[in-house]
């Protein structure tokens, strides 16, 4: 499937992606790529992320292929099984955050992730009802690549190890992140 016959639609995680995040740059590069907002990026609310993920697949008039990159990735996860049937051709996620083990993460920005997360956990097991590629991290602050690799298994995505690269942000070096894009590109590919 060539991005041209997709709405791509780019899920941030907590706090959204800055402009030199990679997936704004990614939105400003494929033309069909737009952005699900979140009226609350600092103090997330599961209900209200899944709602907004929803309303953007129902608008979309392409086959829907999603972007999502940790909390965004756990989000998606909670609200596959709530979206529109046959809307999604695919979905590619990047370093997803392990909810369910937040006392082992830094302090972000000054939050405490304990405080603002409570909701996204546990993290869903059910097999997606759609294909997915799952790009990792082996020493992601966020997810340990064991949970990463276990997530993939339960979810039946592609997992793609992608060696110690962080947490796949800006502050791991990926603003611009080529191979991603590359990697993204071949996932395509395989849509169709």
């Amino acid at each position: 499937m060539k991005t041209a016959h997709a709405d791509i639609l780019i899920i941030p995680g907590w706090s959204g992606s800055e402009k030199d995040h990679w997936q704004s740059r990614w939105q400003r590069s494929l033309k069909t790529a737009r952005r699900i907002e979140q009226e609350e990026w600092f103090e997330p609310n599961l209900e209200a992320w899944s709602d907004r993920i929803i309303k953007a697949v129902e608008i979309a008039r392409r086959p829907v292929v999603l972007v999502a990159h940790s909390l965004g990735v756990i989000t998606l996860a909670h609200t596959a099984p709530r979206l529109p049937e046959g809307k999604i051709a695919g979905a590619f996620f990047v370093a997803p955050a392990d909810v369910d083990n937040v006392q082992d993460w830094p302090v972000t920005r000054g939050y405490e992730a304990s405080k603002s997360l409570s909701g996204f956990a546990p993290i869903p097991t059910a097999t997606l009802p759609f294909p997915s590629m799952l790009v990792a991290s082996s020493n992601d602050p966020y997810c340990q690549l064991g949970r990463a690799k276990q997530l993939s298994r339960v979810w039946g995505a592609k997992l793609i190890e992608a060696g110690e690269v962080g947490h796949l942000n800006v502050n791991s070096g990926h603003g611009p992140w080529p191979e991603g894009l590359l990697r993204f590109g071949l996932f395509m590919k395989e849509l169709g």
